[in-house]
């Protein structure tokens, strides 16, 4: 991850690279917030309710997909090897 530097001016304004911001999908006129790390100072975009939102829809969307492969390979593995043997101590 490369560095980028910049020189903070009298009124403690900074300019975010272009490539960061591009990356990061900054625009002139968005906010972004400060959030400070134990000696980090972390600059991102808000998180709005529509993103957050929309992060969860993925990650719901994602883990629906993981159980139907998971019970494909079930089947499959089913009927290679037939039912799982019942356990009693």
């Amino acid at each position: 991850m490369p560095e980028h530097k910049r020189k903070v001016g009298d009124r403690g304004q900074v300019t975010i690279p272009k490539e960061l911001r591009d990356r990061r999908g900054i625009e002139g006129g968005d906010e972004v917030e400060f959030v400070e790390v134990n000696d980090e100072i972390i600059i991102k975009p808000p998180t709005d309710e529509e993103r957050l939102a929309e992060g969860y829809r993925k990650r719901a969307e994602r883990s629906r997909e993981l159980a139907e492969e998971m019970e494909e390979a079930s089947a499959e593995a089913t009927g290679h090897l037939g039912d799982a043997p019942s356990w009693s101590e």
